[in-house]
């Protein structure tokens, strides 16, 4: 190479310095790894041994939202979807109160040892994943956003520990890093990403290829519209026993209570600093 010239071939780039060679499709379960590693070492820094993971809809909003929704409503079907709105955040306020009482209760503060336990862990973007990552937030918890590339960038929400905001590419990696730690799942009303991800974590449940871990589904009368589970039973697709993978619950206190007594371990002695 001639000294003189200051334009650096590519191929004398270190591999790490060489994003056209670490973007090849040869290179994919390269980024695979490192996509695994980054988030793992993090997360081992911090000291997160096991997780509580919540599921929700994006699209539900906050009281606030709602409240500015109905204000700025025009004509009926305005005022019509603003009174969906204000019902649907409902759901935002007990995801926020269950991410706070989670994390009083639960071991995220690590009071003597480096490890902590049952940490919230959303999927980092907005509507329920936000309330239960605000409710950690509340109390000057840690929490976890495991967000996601789209087309239409999804932006992490602002009550994340910065540290812990994650970002993949590939949608298998950050489902693996939200069931490897989950000690519990909690699913409020959503669509397609929030059943996916139910789904993912009862097969993973009702084929034991995870360590047991109780899932409560908030807003009975919304789940039992939604997914006629019984059908499943009624028609041999599932064994009756499947059913008691899971419970509902109407509130904060009712899940926090379902988990305990379906097997999740907390500290009696959890303190905040």
């Amino acid at each position: 190479m001639n000294q003189n010239n200051t334009t650096v071939p590519k191929s004398y780039l270190l591999a790490v310095e060489d994003t056209d060679f670490l973007l090849r499709d040869e290179m994919r379960s390269i980024r695979f790894a490192l996509e695994y590693s980054k988030a793992e070492l993090a997360l081992r820094d911090w000291g997160i041994r096991s997780t509580i993971i919540v599921f929700g809809g994006a699209r539900i909003p906050s009281p606030e939202q709602a409240e500015a929704a109905a204000t700025a409503a025009q004509s009926p079907k305005d005022r019509q979807l603003a009174e969906q709105l204000k019902s649907k955040s409902a759901y935002y306020e007990m995801a926020r109160e269950f991410g706070r009482i989670a994390s009083e209760r639960g071991g995220a503060f690590s009071p003597r040892h480096r490890w902590r336990d049952n940490v919230i862990a959303t999927g980092g973007g907005p509507g329920i994943m936000e309330a239960a990552n605000r409710g950690a937030a509340d109390v000057n918890a840690p929490s976890i956003g495991f967000n996601i590339s789209l087309p239409h960038e999804q932006n992490p929400n602002p009550y994340i520990t910065p540290e812990l905001t994650f970002r993949f590419h590939y949608f298998a990696m950050r489902k693996m890093h939200l069931a490897m730690r989950a000690n519990a799942l909690a699913v409020f009303p959503g669509g397609f990403g929030t059943l996916d991800e139910l789904f993912e974590m009862l097969t993973l449940q009702q084929t034991r290829k995870a360590p047991p871990a109780p899932i409560v589904l908030f807003g009975k009368s919304y789940w039992s519209r939604i997914i006629n589970f019984e059908a499943l039973v009624e028609d041999h697709a599932i064994a009756p026993q499947d059913l008691d993978l899971f419970e509902f619950v109407d509130t904060a206190e009712e899940g926090w209570a379902s988990l305990l007594r379906r097997g999740l371990k907390a500290p009696s002695d959890q303190a905040m600093p």
